[in-house]
């Protein structure tokens, strides 16, 4: 299809058709692997660009996709008109109320360092360069999770452009229906162009992470599967097999290695905290221990996630329970032992608050989970079928029937649903068919009207 440069929408922002300088900048998502090639790019800088872009989009008979810092991409969006948001980054915060507002480009680094001069902090994930709309739409499992809940459980109201184009602000008392599934089921009804949240007294926490080799990961993994049980919900960690590469700005030990990273965020004294760590540090040498009291602005310390475009596929489970049998089965398939082509195995720990409905119910899926089973391997094409194959491997375990959108990867629109029990799914088709019967959101993880 063919659009004349007549036909451009009436924004503020740039406007971007293939071919054009700046055009592949724009589309680009942080995870490379995933190439964007739509008809064309929006760039919006207001919530009144992105509802003029859908009412456009809407004109010419085409699909809608959102993108801001392009973390959570999964699957290319083509054809049809791509929205980019980074220039929408306003935020603010209300210390007495305790809230923070984003507009949809805004990043958790911006949040972070805003609520922290008030001695405050959000429910961000393990990296505060992802966005901060389509993490807490996504459901948003954090770092302070077991004790707050979801990053969904504490959104107030959200500014959102529907499928028609019309600018909404919806929050319980309004468009209940929307909200609720606005609140997990990501970006299926809409494009959020700011969100209110809530934020918590929180100025520090003592954490960080442990490395151990990976020659010790069944030690870890066992020590883990019987220590984070027992767990108070102040206390929320995770634990990864990592295949690091040899980059020089990684210290010595982890420069190309193979390791079990233990990462821990505790809401406790550092006394307390280093008397629940005793059984993890006794059960392997560690190769590298920085857990300790940090301010919340460090919270980057916990996961240290890459802070440079990768390419990747991802997929994760979610467990009832973490059993000596899922250990055993994870080192076996991802272990020592064998050469994958894996960046990283991760068990995560959730229940605590992760498992509570909250005051205002939502759509995120997979409550009431014990723990994630999470793999991420190299996206580069010609790794693509042995990636799936493994992953495929290391989740063959006994799973719950449902996922956390934000780790269920590419899946289709019929796995994608098989996330929410059924009185809640057809909550979700009947809201997506009043508010986008025409499925003009339908990149990505998409719900099919």
């Amino acid at each position: 299809m063919t659009i004349a440069i007549t036909d451009l929408p009436a924004v503020a922002g740039p406007v971007f058709f293939p071919g054009d300088e700046g055009y592949a900048a724009e589309a680009a998502a942080w995870n490379v692997a995933v190439a964007h090639e739509p008809l064309a790019v929006v760039g919006a800088t207001s919530a009144q660009d992105v509802a003029a872009a859908v009412r456009w989009a809407g004109a010419h008979g085409l699909p809608v996709a959102v993108q801001a810092t392009g973390h959570g991409a999964v699957r290319p969006a083509t054809g049809g008109v791509l929205i980019t948001t980074g220039r929408m980054n306003e935020v603010s915060v209300d210390p007495v109320a305790r809230t923070a507002r984003a507009a949809a480009g805004v990043r958790w680094s911006q949040v972070i360092d805003a609520a922290a001069a008030h001695g405050l902090a959000p429910l961000n994930g393990s990296s505060s360069d992802v966005g901060v709309v389509g993490y807490t739409l996504g459901g948003g499992a954090g770092p302070l999770g077991r004790k707050y809940g979801f990053a969904a459980d504490h959104v107030r109201s959200i500014e959102i452009v529907t499928a028609d184009g019309a600018l909404r602000t919806i929050d319980a008392d309004h468009e209940a229906d929307l909200f609720w599934a606005v609140r997990g089921g990501k970006g299926n009804f809409g494009i959020a162009t700011a969100i209110e949240f809530d934020l918590f007294e929180v100025a520090g926490f003592f954490g960080g992470g442990i490395y151990f080799p990976g020659s010790h990961a069944a030690e870890v993994l066992h020590a883990y599967r019987v220590w984070s049980a027992g767990l108070p919900e102040e206390m929320t960690t995770s634990v990864a097999l990592l295949r690091l590469p040899p980059l020089p700005e990684l210290p010595e030990p982890l420069r190309g290695a193979f390791v079990a990273h233990l990462r821990v965020a505790y809401l406790g004294t550092p006394e307390d905290g280093d008397a629940m760590l005793a059984t993890m540090r006794a059960a392997a040498p560690a190769l590298i221990d920085d857990v300790s009291w940090r301010p919340y602005t460090a919270v980057d310390s916990v996961h240290r996630d890459p802070v440079d475009p990768v390419p990747s596929r991802e997929r994760g489970v979610l467990l009832g329970e973490l059993t000596e049998r899922t250990v055993d089965h994870v080192l076996e398939v991802a272990g020592p032992r064998v050469d994958v082509p894996l960046i990283m195995v991760e068990v995560r720990h959730l229940g605590g608050a992760f498992a509570r409905t909250p005051a205002t119910p939502n759509a995120v899926s997979g409550r009431g989970a014990e723990y994630s089973l999470f793999a991420i391997g190299l996206g580069l094409p010609e790794l693509v079928p042995v990636v799936d194959e493994v992953t495929d491997r290391v989740l063959a375990v006994e799973t719950l029937p449902s996922a956390l959108m934000n780790f269920c990867g590419d899946v289709s629109a019929e796995g994608l649903l098989a996330n929410w029990a059924p009185a809640d799914r057809d909550r979700l088709l009947r809201t997506k068919r009043s508010y986008d019967p025409t499925n003009v959101f339908s990149s990505g993880q998409a719900i099919v009207a």
